[in-house]
């Protein structure tokens, strides 16, 4: 039996999505004399640990690769690909051996964000036989090899989302005549929910609230994935546990019954209604009926959209991003300065930018992103501005990709004066402004607001989370520097939901962080950007899911010659 401890529901992790990709090639070099190449195919993860092949398919230049792929894909980090194409010679299953045909780069955002038509350019330089490759990651028919009349070829994949089971339970119980556990009351009951395993073990699953000082409790209804519950197998065991509360954590055992999902959807009857039962008791004790009953009261499934559903319908993520220019980060000419050029490394506020924004960017299709500053005082007039284009553009903030927004935000330091103080709530009303606009689920915006410092317009600020809660939005803050932050966490409202005026925001939409609390004690910044990203985009896909449940928003249907895939075209 699992230990009752080992359950915390503040940090359960929920099943990552299964993606299934498929590889195709098109134009494949020739590398065989008498004969078509004879290709391969290998993924690479970065940092570039083989994680599988295809099979090899005979005497083609354009193969249609049966074996896939099945990857984890987790939307807030930035999930570099590499696919190794080559020419099988013989039955040696050492690479070294056989013909390197091409390779590309992308990541797995790429392919699921893709139309089948627009894809980031990146460039690559690859050795064949002793020739150079140039590589482009552009959507265009093929990639030159550096010779003339030479071509590398087209590498396609197809990502298709694996998930067999997709709907979730919602379900209410009783019990009725528990046994009596405390000795001054009666008991604290709560429910614990497993699913078997093929090994005969049990995964924990759910657990109940607490009902206190009864032995014929009702709990609160619940809602459960059926993948969480028995894994789309509806004939799997499920095993309850009941349990007596105890304050110090060493809560009795009731006693158990088992069930399955298929039981469970039979609703409301004399099929679910369960004997629990205590084994020690049923032992010991020959006139051992049972330790009570518990009772199904309510059963019901619905189907469960996936955020990689809302992306395949079209659903754009717009990210706009607000950098702070108070004069308390210091003079940007000074090394002390969080916000000092160095030509070396980046700082932590391009850091972050760059961090969020290379995974955000892949589900943009159009890669434009309105990129403002607040809290600094702007020429010509010295007019301190909280919400300033920074590329000087108010009818256009937007920068190409987020290397012009990283252009644009060291031009504004040599150009602006740091001052103050650090207000948020206009950079937010303007963001909600636009997301007001686009409430059909066609569009989700984000907001990356990086700062070092404490909010000085936390009233406003708050009424401007509220207001954006009930609108396709969500808020990602990133402290830098030595600053305490502890009144960021009360806008930050996983526990208490921020209020304002008596109204409380409708979502929970905002996520801070400290940067400090994610760097390398090694200095590596790849690492320090990478665990940024992940643990500030990990809310994101379920606050633009919850946005679309509260507003009823189904997922479009996929977009045009995917057949319910998403469809990415490189070159190798």
């Amino acid at each position: 039996m699992a230990s009752i401890g080992e359950f915390d529901p503040l940090h359960s992790t929920v099943p990552a999505t299964k993606i299934e990709v498929s590889v195709s090639c098109r134009n494949l070099l020739d590398m065989d004399t008498f004969s078509k190449s004879d290709p391969g195919s290998n993924l690479s993860f970065f940092f570039f640990v083989q994680f599988g092949r295809t099979e090899m398919i005979d005497n083609t230049l354009n193969p249609d690769f049966v074996r896939k792929f099945v990857l984890d894909f987790f939307f807030e980090e930035k999930q570099n690909l590499r696919f190794d194409v080559y020419n099988v010679d013989t039955r040696s299953s050492n690479i070294s051996k056989h013909d390197f045909l091409g390779q590309t780069f992308c990541t797995l955002g790429e392919i699921i964000g893709s139309d089948g038509n627009n894809c980031v350019t990146k460039y690559y330089i690859l050795s064949l036989n002793g020739r150079t490759l140039w590589i482009s990651a552009v959507s265009s028919s093929c990639f030159s090899s550096g010779i003339p009349g030479k071509k590398c070829g087209t590498i396609i994949f197809t990502a298709e989302e694996l998930s067999n089971c997709r709907d979730i339970a919602t379900m209410q119980l009783c019990a009725n005549k528990l046994d009596k556990k405390d000795f001054f009351g009666k008991s604290d009951p709560f429910l614990v929910f497993y699913r078997s395993n093929e090994d005969g073990t049990f995964t924990i699953c759910h657990k109940t609230e607490v009902v206190k000082n009864t032995l014929n409790p009702v709990w609160q209804p619940f809602t459960i994935p059926v993948r969480a519950l028995c894994n789309g197998d509806y004939d799997r065991t499920v095993k309850v546990d009941v349990f007596d509360w105890d304050r110090d954590g060493s809560h009795d055992f009731i006693g158990e019954f088992t069930t399955s999902y298929r039981e469970f959807s039979r609703g409301q009857s004399q099929f679910n209604v369960y004997e629990v039962l205590n084994p020690k008791k049923k032992g010991k004790k020959k006139k051992y009926v049972n330790s009570g009953t518990v009772t199904l009261l309510s059963f019901k499934v619905e189907s469960e959209y996936t955020f990689v559903d809302f992306i395949r319908g079209g659903t754009q993520l717009n990210f706009t991003v607000a950098i702070d220019f108070t004069a308390s980060n210091g003079n940007p000419s000074q090394p002390t300065s969080l916000h000092y050029m160095n030509p070396y490394q980046m700082n932590m506020y391009a850091m972050a930018l760059k961090a969020v924004g290379e995974i955000i960017q892949d589900y943009d299709s159009d890669k434009l992103f309105p990129a403002y500053g607040f809290g600094a005082k702007l020429p010509p007039d010295g007019k301190i501005s909280h919400a300033f284009p920074l590329n000087s553009n108010t009818d256009d903030p937007n920068c190409v990709g987020i290397e012009g927004v990283l252009e644009v935000y060291f031009q504004s330091l040599r150009s602006v004066q740091l001052y103050g103080p650090t207000n948020f709530a206009p950079v937010i009303n303007q963001v909600a402004r636009s997301a007001k606009e686009v409430t059909d689920g066609s569009q989700y915006f984000v907001l990356l607001m990086i700062t070092d410092g404490v909010i000085s317009d936390m009233v406003q600020t708050k009424e401007a989370v509220v207001n954006a809660a009930s609108l396709p939005m969500s808020i990602i803050i990133v402290g830098v520097g030595p600053a305490e932050f502890d009144a960021m966490e009360e806008l930050d409202g996983d526990e208490v939901r921020v209020s304002s005026r008596g109204r409380y925001a409708e979502r929970d939409i905002v996520q801070f962080v400290p940067f400090r609390d994610y760097i390398d004690r090694s200095g590596n910044q790849v690492l320090s950007m990478a665990r940024l990203a992940k643990d500030v985009l990990a809310e994101i896909p379920d606050q633009l899911l919850s946005y679309m449940k509260s507003r009823g928003i189904e997922p479009r249907p996929a977009l045009p010659n995917t057949n319910n895939s998403q469809s990415l075209s490189l070159r190798i």
